[in-house]
């Protein structure tokens, strides 16, 4: 039997500890339904609820998001990679606050890999706020041509589930993992192992270790996990994605994300193996 027992702060910084979650088999979706149910029945959530198959923007998540900006990893950084989701729109808010470029993935990656947001003309903090928000994104966000060269300096991710050992789980839908992927392919290689991943979540959502048998070299892990009580960084960092692992990817996965498929052409051209998973 593995048992994972983890505690989390309310609000008022009290622990409360949190049942044990069940006996084998333990799934992804086994973990991300506690969660959900717990942010819920503590209400420990904002706008939008519930937050059953999202990112949830979780309370206390804009204080989170400022913590970042004394990261020496965020100081050093020029370009940033930021999930567009709610919770992390602080994030985004300071990056453009403290004059770097933004990088938020194109919607849903449906005409290419990264937009970019950049404050060039020193705009004041209620615009940068609007350019940070989803609005902000789908209105002003420019798209990158993807033989554009881009080092992104750092990666900032939203999470469903993490552990203090970097594994990470989202939402299930698989595009953080699919968009370093192809950050590793485009741009001329944007991304690498050395590339420092962070997350930022509510304390409910950092377990102490989750399962290994759960991950595949397909999962990105996460370096530094930001709450609005604590900055964790992890011990040992895991392997990150080192490309596009085809047979992680269903046929509609590639009918989704157009991209895909002039990659994978060329793979096949290098008689690399693209077969795709079998639905």
């Amino acid at each position: 039997r593995i048992q994972i027992l983890f505690e989390v702060f309310t609000m008022a910084e009290h622990r409360v500890p949190l049942q044990d979650l069940p006996e084998l088999p333990l799934t992804k979706q086994i973990v991300r339904k506690k969660v959900w149910d717990f942010i819920e029945t503590n209400n420990l959530a904002n706008f939008p609820r519930p937050v059953y198959n999202r990112i949830p923007n979780f309370r206390g998540a804009a204080k989170a998001g400022s913590k970042i900006v004394n990261l020496e990893e965020f100081k050093s950084a020029k370009t940033i990679k930021v999930n567009p989701d709610k919770p992390q729109e602080e994030v985004r808010f300071q990056v453009l606050a403290h004059g770097k470029m933004l990088l938020v993935p194109t919607p849903r990656l449906r005409k290419g890999l990264f937009n970019k947001l950049v404050n060039n003309e020193n705009f004041p903090n209620h615009h940068l706020k609007k350019l940070a928000s989803r609005q902000g994104i789908d209105n002003h966000s420019v798209p990158i041509p993807l033989d554009t060269k881009l080092d992104i300096d750092l990666v900032v991710i939203g999470s469903v589930a993490v552990d203090r050992l970097g594994h990470r789980i989202g939402k299930g839908e698989g595009f953080a993992d699919l968009e370093f992927a192809l950050a590793n392919e485009c741009h001329q290689n944007a991304v690498s192992d050395k590339t420092v991943v962070i997350t930022t979540v509510h304390e409910c959502q950092v377990f102490e270790e989750l399962p290994e048998r759960l991950f595949t070299p397909h999962d990105v892990p996460v370096d530094i996990i930001v709450t609005p009580s604590e900055i964790i960084r992890v011990a040992s960092r895991l392997p990150k994605p080192k490309g596009i692992l085809w047979n992680m990817l269903t046929v509609e996965k590639m009918k989704q994300v157009k991209l895909l498929q002039p990659i994978r052409n060329k793979h096949q051209r290098l008689g690399l193996d693209v077969a795709l998973k079998q639905d």
